[in-house]
């Protein structure tokens, strides 16, 4: 007889770049995604969701990893149409509007949420699929509305927990750069392009890093030669001019650029925009520790047209080398007053921003020495499988009070195993009715979190004083349940 050999199992594993959120994950994602709605509501800001799927030629190639042309997105060909998930929520909000538009109202004020794919190379806290928050106005070309932007960007910041003084809205405009590049005579859109991605790589690199990019090339960490822009010493000098230049207050930011870009038209548009959008923020009380002007900030995405903002958090964190570095940018956005003209012909104004949940998340964490423990539901033991009506009797009483709970499924065999999956399930109490307290009309709470304190810390005193399980009438379980709860 021949025996077949067994095929080998199928691996279970994520993807490459992609993975799984459990219960406390999700519960805190969701928690601080109706946080940032209810600002973005408030704002007058209201809902649209659009298909996870466009069209490549929807989409447009946007993406910062320009070097992987056609790969920075997920797509396959679907009878004449190449389809892809989509990579932000810019784009979708750009065909939409131009779809609708003329039942949308002017200006059209949007808020989206949900996830977004993008096709690049993983790395640690880097995943191909993420969630974004985004909030849009389309339609209105004023600096005011970029001001209101930063405004909510700002407000939302510190409703989700981030301190004032631990983030800083950092604000550029394009036009000013442009500017720069006209009075240095560089008027080629390719060069444009190419000194707006070497500028954005300010943060991991530096002024020098920059400067030897814009130059002839340099050497990367793992000594792999990059080639430069091909700028002259003179041209790259005069670029990280502008891009060091700084002062207390930004009016005198405001001065130093204006001396930058001479008598460049476009330069001064957008020196005079920042200008705006500064006095507007003042005048609505919110101060230069909050938000100030930086010229390295460029934002990667090539549809930007004029002012981009960034939201970079300042406190330190320790990093997995034990080294101490500040946390980064956990949002950023722009005006992008061309992307719609693809689909009308006609120019129309646009300015939004996106928040990276998961980095925001992290962020958080970080700085609130969060653990990824939440409380879990009361649990319901199951002391004699034959009156699981009594134990059902209870558990819902509970929940109709708005109280999580659930009753244990398992082999009710092994208390022990029970309250093994209570400290599993991070349970706070554990209800017990054994046969004894049915004829009584009492019940056991059993409080497992005083219960593992005391097993740490407490002496035989102690326990004596604070039991972590008690006795009580079985009618006056509710009061007593949400009595302990609210002081965990």
């Amino acid at each position: 007889m021949v025996i077949k050999k067994n095929r080998s199992r199928l691996k279970a594993e994520t993807p490459k770049g992609f993975r799984d959120y459990f219960g406390n994950e999700v519960i805190r994602r969701n928690k601080m995604l109706r946080t940032i709605e209810d600002v973005y509501f408030r704002y007058g800001f209201e809902p649209l969701e659009t298909s996870a799927i466009e069209t490549v030629e929807a989409l447009g190639k946007f993406l910062p990893d320009i070097e992987r042309p056609n790969e920075g997105i997920f797509c396959w060909e679907e009878g004449d149409d190449w389809l892809a998930l989509r990579y932000d929520l810019t784009a979708p909000l750009a065909r939409a509007y131009s779809q609708y538009r003329n039942k949308l109202p002017t200006p059209y004020r949007r808020y989206s949420i949900g996830p977004v794919w993008r096709n690049e190379k993983p790395g640690p806290g880097r995943f191909r699929q993420f969630y974004q928050c985004d909030a849009d106005t389309v339609g209105a070309g004023s600096p005011a509305a970029d001001a209101e932007i930063c405004a909510m960007l700002i407000d939302t910041l510190e409703e989700v927990g981030i301190s004032h003084g631990d983030y800083s809205i950092k604000i550029n405009n394009r036009k000013i750069l442009n500017g720069v590049m006209e009075t240095i005579g560089l008027n080629d859109p390719n060069f444009h392009d190419e000194i707006l991605r070497t500028i954005d790589k300010f943060n991991r690199i530096g002024l020098t890093g920059v400067y030897e990019l814009l130059t002839e090339g340099r050497l990367d960490e793992s000594g792999t030669y990059i080639k430069g822009v091909g700028l002259s010493d003179d041209q790259a000098s005069r670029v990280i001019n502008f891009l060091s230049v700084s002062a207390s207050e930004s009016d005198g930011i405001i001065d130093a650029l204006r001396a930058i870009v001479g008598k460049s038209e476009i330069g001064l548009n957008g020196v005079t925009e920042l200008e705006q959008i500064t006095h507007l923020l003042a005048a609505q009380h919110y101060t230069s520790d909050q938000i100030q002007i930086d010229p390295t900030v460029v934002r990667g995405l090539g549809y930007y047209t004029g002012a981009v903002y960034e939201a970079e958090l300042t406190f330190e964190i320790t990093d997995d080398k034990g080294c101490h570095r500040q946390f980064g940018s956990v949002a950023g956005g722009g005006r992008y007053d061309n992307l719609i003209k693809r689909f009308t012909g006609q120019q129309i104004s646009a300015t939004g921003i996106s928040i990276g949940v998961d980095r925001l998340l992290a962020a958080l964490a970080t700085k609130q020495q969060q653990t990824t423990d939440m409380m879990g539901p009361v649990l319901v033991t199951v002391m004699d499988r034959e009156r699981m009506a009594d134990y059902q009797t209870i558990v819902t009483e509970l929940r109709n009070n708005n109280i999580r709970a659930e009753i244990y499924l398992g082999n009710p065999k092994s208390f022990g195993n029970q309250l093994k999956y209570a400290d599993r399930r991070n349970a706070p109490l554990a209800i017990i009715e054994g046969a004894e307290e049915k004829v009584k009309g009492t019940v056991q709470v059993k409080d497992l979190i005083l219960g593992a304190k005391i097993a740490e810390t407490a002496t035989l005193d102690e326990w004596r004083e604070r039991p972590a399980q008690v006795e009580v009438k079985r009618q006056d379980l509710v009061t007593h349940v949400r009595t302990l709860l609210n002081r965990e």
